[in-house]
C-alpha cells in the first residue's frame, strides 16, 4: 500500500504524537508498504530512528512570517527555500519556541482556513508536489488541527483522506475566545472532507465525536503501539531497583497539565507516614522555557519539606537513557490533570516490568483494564495517589504482580506491530 503520512514537528520537544507517528511508519515499511512521513513545520524529534521525509512543507519560519507580515505571503520561493532549508529549522528548533495554545491561537486559525489563510502559498507549495507524486492510496494527517489542508488534498488526489485524533483537544482548549470556537467550527466544517477518523484510544473516539461534532461511526479506533526492541524482558520480577530504596518516578513533559505537581504533593504525603522509609522521586521529561519556573516551585516545596534530596530531575532523555530511567523506578505516575487520551509514558513503564498508578479518566482505565499493569486513584486527588503508591510498596508480591501483568499486556495488546495491523485495516476499507 502506498501511503503519505502528514506529522507535525514540535520544534525540540519529545512529543507523543511524533513519536506516535514515526513508530507507525517505521512499522509499516518493515512490514514492505511505501510510507512517506512528510513533516511540516519542523523535523520531528523521536528517541527512535527518525523515517520521515527531508523536506519540510509549511517551514516553521515561513508560516511565522507569513502571519506577521504580508509581505512574506508574496515572495518568491527560491527565496523561501533559505528559511524552509533543514539548517534554518533545526537552528530554529533549538531557540526556546513557544508552543502554548495562547501564543498561537491566531497561528492555528489561520492554518485551518487553509487557502483562505495567511499561508495559501505554503498550501499551493505542497499541492504542486503531491501532484507530482505517484498517488497515494490513501493520505493520512497527525491531528485535526491541520483539517485545513483535507479539501485542497481531495480535490488533487482524489484519494481517501483520513485525520488521526491523538490529544489535540488540550490545545484547543487552551485557546482563548474567540479562536477556540472558530477552530472548533473550522475543524467540523472541513470533517466533510474527510473520509475516517482515526483515535488512539476507545475513550477518545467517544469524547472526540461529541467535542468536534463527528459521527461516531466514523471514527475507528487504532490503539497506541510502541516498538518494544530493548525494552527489559517480561519476565524479569518487579523489585526495589535503587539499592533497595523504592522508587517512584515520572516520565512525560514537566507541565501542569500533566500532574507532576500532584505526584510530588503525594510522595510528601507519604513521607510523613510513620512507616514509609526514605525513597526516591525520580523525574524526567521535556521541560518549555515557560514552565522552568513551575519545575523551581516544584522543587522549592521538596526543599522547605526536608526532602530535597529524594527528589531528581533527570531532564529530557534520549532512548537508551530513558529505558535505563524506568528500569530503575519502583511505580510510575504521570497523574494529569486532564483526560488523558494516549498514556504513552504508562505503555513505556509497564513494557519495562513497572506497574504503574494512574488516574482513573482518558484512557487510562482502559489501558489498566487491558493489561492488568497498575492501579487507579482519583483524579486531582494527592491523598488518594498517595494511597496508591502506598499500598504497592506495602504489597510487593502484589506489585510483582502487576508487574509481570502489565508487561505482558503491553506486548499482547500495545506492540507497534498490532497498531499498524489495525491502521492498515482502515485503510483497506477506504480503498
Amino acid at each position: 500500500m502506498q501511503i503519505l503520512y502528514i506529522t507535525a514537528g514540535a520544534a525540540g520537544m519529545y512529543c507523543g504524537s511524533c513519536l506516535r507517528d514515526n513508530a507507525l511508519a517505521a512499522e509499516l515499511i518493515k512490514q514492505g508498504h511505501n510510507v512517506t512521513l512528510l513533516p511540516l513545520y519542523t523535523p520531528p524529534l523521536t528517541d527512535e530512528p527518525n523515517v520521515s521525509s527531508k523536506k519540510i512543507f509549511f517551514g516553521g519560519i515561513s508560516v511565522y512570517l507569513e502571519q506577521r507580515s504580508s509581505i512574506f505571503r508574496h515572495t518568491p520561493r527560491w527565496l523561501d527555500k533559505i528559511w524552509d532549508s533543514q539548517f534554518a529549522l533545526k537552528a530554529a528548533s533549538k531557540r526556546s519556541i513557544a508552543v502554548d495554545p495562547d501564543s498561537l491561537s491566531e497561528l492555528t486559525i489561520s492554518i485551518l482556513k487553509g487557502s483562505e489563510g495567511h499561508q495559501s502559498k505554503e498550501i499551493d507549495k505542497f499541492i504542486d508536489w503531491l501532484k507530482a507524486q505517484p498517488a497515494p492510496d490513501v493520505i493520512d494527517m497527525q491531528n485535526s488541527m491541520l483539517l485545513g489542508l483535507a479539501r485542497p488534498i481531495k480535490e488533487a488526489t482524489g484519494r481517501p483522506v483520513c485525520c488521526t485524533l491523538q490529544g489535540e483537544d488540550l490545545f484547543l482548549d487552551g485557546m482563548r475566545e474567540p479562536y477556540h470556537s472558530q477552530a472548533l467550527a473550522l475543524i467540523h466544517e472541513h470533517a466533510k472532507y474527510v473520509d475516517a477518523f482515526i483515535a488512539v484510544s476507545g475513550y477518545y473516539a467517544d469524547f472526540m465525536a461529541g467535542y468536534l461534532g463527528i459521527p461516531r461511526e466514523k471514527i475507528h479506533v487504532v490503539p497506541l503501539g510502541i516498538n518494544l526492541k530493548d525494552y527489559e524482558p517480561m519476565t524479569v520480577p518487579h523489585r526495589p531497583r535503587d539499592n533497595g530504596r523504592f522508587t517512584v518516578g515520572y516520565f512525560a513533559r514537566v507541565a501542569p497539565e500533566k500532574g507532576l505537581h500532584t505526584l510530588a504533593e503525594a510522595y510528601r504525603l507519604l513521607r510523613k507516614r510513620d512507616d514509609f522509609p526514605p525513597a526516591r522521586l525520580e523525574v524526567a521529561g521535556y521541560l518549555a522555557p515557560e514552565h522552568k519556573g513551575y519545575l523551581s516551585g516544584i522543587e522549592r516545596e521538596m526543599r522547605d519539606a526536608g526532602l530535597s534530596g529524594e527528589f531528581h530531575y533527570h531532564g529530557a532523555l534520549e532512548r537508551e537513557a530513558k529505558l535505563r530511567f524506568l528500569q530503575k523506578l519502583d511505580v510510575l505516575s504521570m497523574p494529569t490533570t486532564y483526560a488523558e487520551p494516549k498514556g504513552l509514558s504508562a505503555l513505556e513503564a509497564m513494557a519495562s516490568g513497572v506497574p504503574v498508578a494512574q488516574p482513573d479518566w482518558g484512557s487510562l482505565p482502559e489501558v489498566i483494564e487491558r493489561t492488568g499493569g497498575g492501579v487507579l486513584f482519583e483524579p486531582n486527588d494527592a491523598t488518594s495517589l498517595a494511597e496508591a503508591i502506598y499500598w504497592l510498596w506495602k504489597n510487593p508480591e502484589e506489585a510483582n504482580d502487576f508487574a509481570k501483568r502489565g508487561a505482558a499486556g503491553v506486548r499482547e495488546h500495545y506492540s507497534v506491530s498490532r497498531m499498524a495491523s489495525r491502521a492498515l485495516e482502515v485503510y483497506a476499507n477506504l480503498q
